[in-house]
């Protein structure tokens, strides 16, 4: 008898963690961020968002706010969302060139996010930081990917329309107006909640992943079903 045919080959085992690079570093660099602001004198105070700033043309804030954050629950609960959400469209937009198109998303949804909020208080001189805005973004993108319970898209964008993301949408519109308008958030203590941040961004990145998707996606494999029972053939 061949032992060639005895043996058993072992399939590869599955790495417990299997979050994107990309994903992982996004999500790493807000604590570590934090460290650091935490750690000075002026908590980097002038790099929040001011509303009142954008009459007066500085809008460099509406960047640099997605570097602080207010403290630690709050930091923590947005890397946690930053690594569930930036998951799967990290491996949607996947190389260079889609590591460009993952941070122009989750950026522009985050100035998107500010602005948003800024032109709804304008008269308003109460700094604003956070990246989540840009969060938003990021779970409004993966809104069109993750698809139905128990279905895969394979790495495909849904439409805009498709049932799953309709009632996706809606709902989380919904918590984010019951969060801002009550204030349930870990570590708010009182703080306002730019819920109409989380608004702006989620659209943004609800509407880009589309675009962004054609021209720098690369869906997943698909999974070769045939309807014929078999040995393997090489």
């Amino acid at each position: 008898m061949d032992p060639r045919h005895d043996r058993i080959d072992t399939p590869p085992r599955e790495r417990l963690f299997n979050a994107p690079l990309l994903a992982v570093l996004v999500a790493v660099s807000m604590p570590v961020l934090y460290v650091f602001q935490s750690g000075a004198v002026d908590q980097w105070i002038s790099l929040a968002f001011v509303p009142t700033d954008l009459e007066r043309g500085r809008w460099g804030g509406l960047v640099s706010s997605m570097l602080l954050h207010g403290n630690w629950p709050h930091v923590l609960m947005n890397a946690i969302a930053a690594l569930t959400f930036g998951a799967p469209v990290a491996r949607l937009l996947r190389g260079p060139a889609g590591m460009g198109a993952f941070f122009t998303l989750y950026i522009v949804s985050g100035v998107v996010g500010a602005a948003g909020y800024g032109l709804l208080h304008l008269d308003s001189s109460d700094p604003l930081v956070g990246a989540s805005g840009a969060i938003f973004g990021l779970i409004g993108a993966a809104t069109r990917l993750i698809g139905v319970p128990g279905q895969s898209t394979g790495g495909r964008v849904m439409p805009l329309t498709a049932r799953p993301v309709v009632t996706a949408s809606i709902a989380w519109m919904a918590v984010n107006a019951v969060i801002g308008l009550i204030g349930l958030a870990p570590g708010a203590e009182g703080a306002r909640i730019a819920w109409e941040a989380h608004a702006f961004g989620f659209v943004t990145g609800l509407l880009l992943i589309g675009p962004l998707a054609r021209l720098f996606g690369t869906p997943a494999a698909a999974f070769d079903s045939r309807d014929v029972m078999g040995d393997p053939r090489s």
